[in-house]
C-alpha cells in the first residue's frame, strides 16, 4: 500500500500513468471500449434463478457463497448507445461534467500490476431536487463486524469475503441525470449523455448501490437486521467447520509498517508504552508546527488502527484534540507511540473457538483529566465472553462537579452500546441472559 500511495501521488508518475493509459484510449473506439468494460465489470448481483429454503443454521457457508457468485448477470449494454444514450439536453435541466481519473495499480511489493483509467462523475454541480434526491446510504458498524467474527469463531464457522468490482455502477438511477460525454468520445454536436446507471462521483451514487444490493440479496432469502440495518441474515442448513483451533486474529500488521514507513521512523528505537506516564498534553505545550499536514496525516492513520489495537485508543484521542493547531510536543507524543507499536506491530485481536457469547462489560472514568476544559474522560470495554468487540475512550460533553458523578454517567453511555449489542446478538441466533454484568470501579456510582 505505501508504495501505491507514492506512486499516484507523485506528480511525475500521475502524468507517466496518464500518458500510458493515454496510449490505449487515444481514439473513440478505444474511448468506447473502456466504457462499455466499466459498465460490464463482473458483477455478483442479479435476480435468484428460483426460490432458496430457508433452514435452520446461520451461516454463509460456501455453497450460498457460491450461489451467490454464480448467479446470472443482467444483461450486459453491448454498445455505447445501450450504455450512455446520446440525447439532446432538455430545457432546464442542469449539465453534470466528467474527467477521467487515472492510477497504477501496484502489487504489495511495489511492482506495476496493471493501469486504470476511470470514468468519474463531477458530482459537485449536482442541484439538490433537480437531479439527486437522498444520497444517504448506510455504512457496517466495525462493532457488527467485530461481534460476527466472535461468533463465527466460537460456532465453527468459516468467514468468506466478497468483492464487488465497480460496485457503484451496479446501481440504477430514478432520477433524470445528463452528462457531458466523456472526454475524447466523438458525440453529435449540442448532444450529452443520459446516465442509467450510476457512476462514481454522483451523489446520490451510494444510495443507489445500497438500494440495488439490498433489494437484490433479499432475493436470495437475506433479511436485514432491525438493528443494523447493514446486516443482512439468512438462514441454512450448511455447516463449516473452521481449520483453525483458536479461533481467528484480526490484526492490521501491514498497515502498521506502512504507517511506520510513512513517518520515516524505521530505526530500532521502541517505547513499552504509547505515552509516558502522568504526562497532560495542552493547547499551550511546546511551539507550533510550521506544517501541520503530517500531524494531521498521522493522527488519522493512528484512527484506523484503533480498529484492531485498542490499546492505543486512549492516546490516539488524547492528539486527535489538538488538530487544528498541533505543537511540538503533541507531535513528540505521535512519534513516541509510532514507536510503541514497532514493539506491538503483531498485534491484534483475537476471537476464541472457546467462548461462551456472553455479553459483559467494563467502565472507567478519569475525573477532569484535562487541564484545559476540566472536562472528563470516560472509557468502557464491552466483550463478548472473552472477545473484545467493542470500546471507546472520549471526553464527557460538560465538565462533573465530582467523581461519583463523572463515573455515575459512564456506565449509561456502555450500557446503551449493550443494548444495541444485545438485541443484535438475538438477531444472529445467540440467546442472551436477561441481565448482562457491567463492570464499575465507583462504589458509590453503584
Amino acid at each position: 500500500m505505501a508504495s501505491f500511495e507514492r506512486i499516484v501521488t507523485h506528480p511525475t508518475a500521475a502524468m507517466v500513468a496518464k500518458e500510458v493509459i493515454d496510449q490505449h484510449i487515444v481514439n473513440p473506439e478505444s474511448i468506447k471500449q473502456v466504457i462499455l468494460n466499466l459498465l460490464n465489470a463482473p458483477t455478483a448481483l442479479s435476480t435468484a434463478p428460483g426460490p432458496i429454503d430457508r433452514t435452520t443454521s446461520w451461516n454463509l457457508s460456501q455453497d450460498t457463497f457460491d450461489e451467490l457468485h454464480d448467479a446470472s448477470p443482467h444483461a450486459p449494454p453491448s454498445s455505447i448507445e445501450d450504455a450512455l444514450p446520446i440525447v439532446y439536453l432538455p430545457a432546464g435541466k442542469p449539465l453534470v461534467g466528467c474527467k477521467w481519473v487515472y492510477k497504477i495499480k501496484t502489487r504489495s511489493d511495489g511492482f506495476v500490476e496493471h493501469y486504470k483509467a476511470r470514468l468519474v462523475a463531477k458530482g459537485f454541480t449536482q442541484a439538490y431536487g433537480i437531479d439527486y434526491e437522498e444520497t444517504f446510504a448506510p455504512v457496517a458498524h466495525l462493532t457488527s463486524v467485530r461481534s460476527l467474527i466472535a461468533i463465527a469463531a466460537a460456532k465453527g464457522w468459516k468467514l468468506f469475503q466478497m468483492n464487488m468490482k465497480n460496485a457503484f455502477l451496479n446501481g440504477d438511477l430514478v432520477e433524470d441525470v445528463y452528462m457531458q460525454p466523456p472526454p475524447g468520445l466523438e458525440h453529435p454536436p449540442n448532444k450529452v449523455c443520459q446516465l442509467k446507471r450510476a457512476l462514481y462521483g454522483l451523489k446520490q451514487a451510494p444510495q443507489a448501490w445500497f438500494a440495488k444490493f439490498s433489494t437484490t440479496i433479499n432475493e436470495f432469502g437475506f433479511t436485514s437486521s432491525p438493528h443494523d440495518t447493514t446486516l443482512f441474515i439468512r438462514k441454512t442448513n450448511y455447516g463449516m467447520v473452521t481449520s483453525s483451533d483458536d479461533g481467528y486474529i484480526l490484526s492490521q500488521t501491514k498497515y502498521a509498517s506502512d504507517l511506520i514507513s510513512k513517518a520515516g521512523l524505521t530505526d530500532s528505537k521502541i517505547a513499552s508504552t504509547p505515552l509516558e506516564p502522568n504526562v497532560q498534553l495542552t493547547f499551550m505545550d511546546g511551539s507550533p508546527l510550521v506544517d501541520p499536514t503530517c500531524y494531521r496525516q498521522l493522527v488519522g492513520s493512528l484512527i484506523y488502527l484503533i480498529i484492531t489495537q485498542p490499546n492505543i485508543a486512549y492516546v490516539v484521542h488524547v492528539i486527535s484534540q489538538f488538530m487544528a493547531t498541533p505543537r511540538s510536543i503533541h507531535y513528540a507524543a505521535i512519534v513516541r507511540i509510532i514507536h510503541y507499536i514497532k514493539s506491538t506491530i503483531f498485534h491484534g485481536l483475537h476471537f476464541s473457538t472457546h467462548s461462551s457469547l456472553e455479553l459483559r462489560a467494563y467502565t472507567d472514568v478519569d475525573w477532569t483529566r484535562d487541564s484545559d476544559d476540566r472536562k472528563s474522560t470516560i472509557g468502557y470495554y464491552l466483550f463478548l465472553s472473552d472477545s473484545l468487540i467493542s470500546w471507546c475512550s472520549k471526553k464527557q460533553t460538560v465538565p462533573s462537579c465530582s467523581n461519583t458523578e463523572a463515573e455515575y454517567l459512564v456506565p449509561g453511555d456502555a450500557t446503551s452500546k449493550l443494548l444495541n449489542l444485545h438485541w443484535l446478538q438475538e438477531d444472529t441466533g445467540i440467546p442472551q441472559p436477561p441481565a448482562t454484568n457491567l463492570y464499575c470501579n465507583n462504589q458509590r456510582a453503584m
